[in-house]
């Protein structure tokens, strides 16, 4: 009998497809970014949360922490699950799991500072460490978006370069 629950590596088509099922805010991974992990966590076989992991976009982080740089920082790109119970356990799992591996002092990550309360960092022990708003999407000429900063481990926000 296979395991009630399991959290592992998924590929980029599997992760995108979940994000387009469960309608993720800001739609697939474009797989741009160098070091791209996708995990999962699966219940009774069936995949019902996920994390992804980026390097940074830009070569600092904006909103005041430009001391985070690809060099020393990583970013959870996405969260998404089917049931909203699931993000807080996918987001423990991959801090506890995944995060250690990764050889970087810190995690960031951006939240739609308009839809999201921050609970699901903030109950992990992230600390919202910046804002900042993104442009135009050159691809879907979507408006830019409000975005909290959350940083992971809290102190990492206050490292000095």
């Amino acid at each position: 009998m296979f395991p009630l629950a399991a959290f592992d590596t998924i590929n980029l088509t599997e992760a995108n497809q979940l994000l387009q099922v469960w309608q993720h805010p800001m739609g697939p991974e474009r797989g741009n970014s160098a070091a791209l992990h996708c995990h999962a966590l699966l219940v009774h076989g069936k995949p019902v949360g996920l994390a992804c992991t980026s390097s940074l976009i830009r070569e600092r982080v904006g909103g005041g922490l430009s001391h985070l740089t690809r060099a020393n920082a990583i970013e959870l790109s996405r969260l998404c699950a089917s049931d909203r119970w699931a993000c807080r356990v996918v987001l423990r799992l991959w801090r506890e799991l995944v995060f250690p591996g990764l050889g970087v002092a810190a995690a960031i990550s951006y939240q739609d500072a308009d839809l999201h309360t921050g609970n699901t960092y903030r109950f992990d022990g992230w600390r919202r460490a910046g804002y900042s708003r993104s442009g135009m999407d050159s691809r879907t000429g979507r408006a830019g978006r409000n975005k909290y900063i959350w940083v992971c481990p809290p102190t990492a926000a206050e490292v000095a370069a």
